[in-house]
Order: C-alpha cells, then sequence, then structure tokens
C-alpha cells in the first residue's frame, strides 16, 4: 500500500477543514472573476491534479531521516500543490522484493528508486524505465560528466545522486594509539595485529554482514579488483574466461585465508547490518569494511541532537583503503560506481503531463537543494558541480577526504554480473566463511549459474 506523503494535513479539526473548503470555493469564485476579465492565472492554480507513484529506498531510522522527510518530500508538496505524491518507503531486501514483484506484474510506480546496474538491471535492460538524458537537456551541465554516463541498458536510467565507493576501510584511530598500533600498510601487518587484538578482547575487521550482498559488494568486489581486474571481468562476461580461471580463483583462496588468519571472524554473518554500527563505535574492532555511505549512521541526528560518534570524537576515526595484498594487479585500488538516483517508468506517455509531473520530481530529488542536504546530513557526496556547504561534520570531510586514497576504481561484481550470477557469488562467500565449501566448489558453481545464464542470452 503507497503512503501518500504529499497532501497531508496536520492536526486539521473539522472547523478548520470547513474553513479550507470555504476558502477553496472562494478561490476558484475569485479565479473565475479573473479568467472572465482576462487577467492572468499562475499556472500553479489552473493545473489539474495529477498523482504519481514512488518507491522509494528510505531506512526510517538513519539519523537525517526526518530532515529528508520534511526537506525533500513535504517541501517538494508545498512547491507543487498540484502533484500528489503517493511514496512507498521500503529498505534492504524488503525494497527488492517489492521492486522484482511489481516488475513481474508490470505495475512497476511512476518513479521508482534504482542503481545504475546490479539488482536494478532488469528495469534497465528490459526497458521498463525511460531515458532520461533527452528529458535532462541543458540542466546536463549542472552534473559530473561521469555520472551521466550510459547504465546497464546501455543509456542514462536514472539520474545519479552521487558517487559510491562500495568498499572502505574504516578505522578507529584512537584505539589503534592506545593498543600501540598504527595504521597497518600492507595485508601482512594486518595479520600481525590479530593476537594483540585478541589478547584485548577485540575482533580484527567488523562487518554486519548477515545479508549475503554486504561481504560482495563491501569487500570480495574490491579484492577481485586488487587481484583479477576489470579486464579479466569483462573478458569473464563475455564468456571468453571462467570463474574457474586461476586468477579468480585466487581472490576466492585470499578471502578463505582472511578467516584462517584472524581478520575476519564467522560471526560477520551473524551480525546484523544496522548492528555492526553500535558496534563499531564502541570500539569492539579497530576497523570495519563497509561502503562510504555507511558514515551517514555516525553522524548527528538533526531531530535527538545525538550521533553515534559524536562530533568531537569524529577526528578519532578514518576511511581509507585495503592495506595491500599479496600478488595485487591494481594497487591502491577500491571498488565503485556511479550511484543511485530515481527513474522513471516507461509506460508514461511521452509529453504528457505525467510525465512532467514525474520529471519534475526526479529533478528536485537530485537537485541543488537535496543535494546540499544530504551532503550535511548523510555526507552523500554530491552529483552536481553546484553543491557545497559549511555545514558538515568531521567524519563527512574525512569521507570526501578518503578519495584521495582510491588510485583506481574498480567494478563491483553485481553492478556488472545479473542476479542469476551475482547470487552463487553472494551464498558462496559467506559458505566459505562458515566453513561449508572450498574456494574451487564455489568457483565451479559460479561458472554452471553463468554457464546457465549465459546460454539464454
Amino acid at each position: 500500500m503507497f503512503v501518500e506523503s504529499s497532501s497531508v494535513a496536520l492536526g486539521h479539526d473539522q472547523n478548520q477543514l470547513g474553513g479550507k473548503v470555504m476558502l477553496k470555493k472562494c478561490t476558484f469564485f475569485v479565479l473565475a472573476l479573473l479568467l472572465v476579465a482576462g487577467v492572468f492565472v499562475p499556472a500553479s492554480f489552473a493545473e489539474e491534479p495529477i498523482k504519481i507513484t514512488v518507491l522509494n529506498y528510505f531506512d526510517l531510522t538513519s539519523p537525517g531521516a526526518e530532515r529528508e522527510i520534511n526537506e525533500v518530500w513535504y517541501e517538494f508538496s508545498v512547491r507543487n500543490p498540484h502533484i500528489i505524491v503517493e511514496r512507498e518507503d521500503l529498505f534492504l531486501d524488503a525494497f527488492h522484493q517489492k521492486t522484482e514483484a511489481y516488475a513481474a506484474a508490470d505495475m512497476l510506480p511512476d518513479v521508482i528508486y534504482m542503481w545504475p546496474g546490479g539488482r536494478s538491471t532488469s528495469l534497465h535492460t528490459l526497458g521498463l524505465v525511460k531515458d532520461l538524458r533527452p528529458l535532462l537537456g541543458e540542466d546536463a551541465k549542472y552534473y559530473q560528466e561521469a555520472v551521466l554516463a550510459p547504465q546497464a541498458g546501455g543509456f542514462l536510467a536514472e539520474l545519479p545522486q552521487t558517487m559510491t565507493s562500495s568498499h572502505a576501510l574504516y578505522v578507529n584511530v584512537a584505539l589503534l594509539d592506545s593498543l600501540g598500533l598504527s595504521m597497518p600498510e600492507t595485508y601482512e601487518e594486518l595479520v600481525a595485529m590479530v593476537p594483540v587484538l585478541k589478547e584485548n578482547g577485540l575482533d580484527t575487521i567488523l562487518m554486519g554482514a548477515q545479508d549475503d550482498w554486504v561481504i560482495q559488494s563491501c569487500l570480495f568486489s574490491m579484492i577481485v579488483g586488487r587481484l583479477v581486474g576489470d579486464e579479466k571481468l569483462n573478458e569473464i562476461l563475455a564468456g571468453e574466461a571462467k570463474f574457474t580461471d586461476p586468477e579468480f580463483l585466487s581472490a576466492l583462496e585470499f578471502y578463505a585465508q582472511m578467516y584462517e588468519d584472524g581478520v575476519l571472524h564467522r560471526r560477520i554473518m551473524q551480525t546484523d547490518y544496522a548492528e555492526v554500527n553500535g558496534l563499531f563505535a564502541t570500539g569492539r574492532a579497530p576497523f570495519m569494511v563497509d561502503g562510504d555511505w555507511k558514515v551517514s549512521n555516525f553522524l548527528t541526528d538533526q531531530t535527538t541532537g545525538e550521533a553515534l560518534i559524536p562530533v568531537d570524537r569524529q577526528h578519532e576515526f578514518k576511511m581509507t583503503i585495503f592495506p595491500a595484498i599479496p600478488g595485487e594487479i591494481n594497487k591502491a585500488s577500491s571498488s565503485g560506481v556511479v550511484g543511485v538516483g530515481f527513474g522513471m517508468n516507461a509506460k508514461i506517455p511521452a509529453g504528457s503531463a505525467k510525465e512532467a509531473a514525474a520529471w519534475e520530481l526526479i529533478k528536485w530529488l537530485q537537485g541543488p537543494e537535496v543535494q546540499k542536504m544530504r551532503l550535511e546530513t548523510a555526507g552523500t557526496i554530491p552529483s552536481r558541480v553546484d553543491v557545497t556547504s559549511d555545514n558538515i561534520e568531521p567524519l563527512v570531510v574525512e569521507r570526501i577526504r578518503y578519495y584521495e586514497d582510491i588510485a583506481i576504481t574498480t567494478e563491483v561484481l553485481d553492478n556488472i554480473f545479473q542476479g542469476e550470477v551475482y547470487t552463487p557469488i553472494n551464498i558462496g562467500l559467506q559458505e566459505i566463511g562458515l566453513g561449508f565449501a572450498t574456494p574451487m566448489e564455489v568457483a565451479e558453481r559460479i561458472q554452471e549459474a553463468f554457464d546457465d545464464w549465459f546460454a539464454r542470452q
């Protein structure tokens, strides 16, 4: 069921409602007189109400949630009273499952939150959403050129709000200092820390990997970028190489070695994606691996004034890339992709009032005011070139600086492969961590899934 968010009556009693009806009648009477007299009437008064449905990916527990609702969605309704937005907010797998259900039933909402590939691939490749580039027109000059590149379907299906690094190593520098340790430059130096951390009852690297996408997107894609490289991945995608080849197998073997070395613990697969935030903030381990978007969970909640990592302690934390891995072919690389955004249902008639209303919403959602708000509340790096702010916390400044550490950005696996292929990767990574499968067994299953998918192309 869609949640209506654009025509909200806050605390109006029956008398006030009656007054509104009378005012509305008077307003239309005055407008009619003006029309008879040939006086110009603003378009916002003359336009018929248009309803658009939206499927939104939204964490209602995030620190900036209330500001997002008020400054993004409610503000849009105030500025566009003729556009009635019925918004459905979902998060994590619930969102993806609902998207698939809508697509299968041929009932996609008018505007939908999307990725540039990955779990939104079918929306792109099946032509379920429109090419937004013609609608963008001259406004393209306000966006970084990289974010307007063709996406999974070969066109601009969603207007990205950011660039995203799916891997970052979060470091509690103060905790390391208290233990007489320093930031490791190599994997071997990281392994050497494990006994010291164990003696102090600490883990080495935290991950909220209960959902199976996390390890693949936030850790393993980086490992593949370092040891395999995008050129080899493209050969696999073209059917000219295999997941069982030595390069990809070495990435799985290195990942398995991380458990043997104590760098990773199998409990990460029992840790909820939200639970890990508090564990890291309270010093359960000096390191955490996640996407750069995780910064938003540690910032000050505007409604409570509280933060998991208070502003006066944020200087104690750092973001960087994973230490050098033995045998890596891409040094100082991290996995990344253009960010998420909103697409438009391809069934909306071109040139229609509904298309104009849906595009007005998408433009607003990626406009300068909203991007500035997201920069301030979530540390989201703007995709626009005209957005800055002096009102950002130290961890947001660190997130921006973090990109200086990245020499090469490599592919995220669930962005370039279809779900039939990356799902066995996700599951296989958990099985390796739990000791249920060997790297070769997982590689063979992934290849088998790829062969089945490739044969249908």
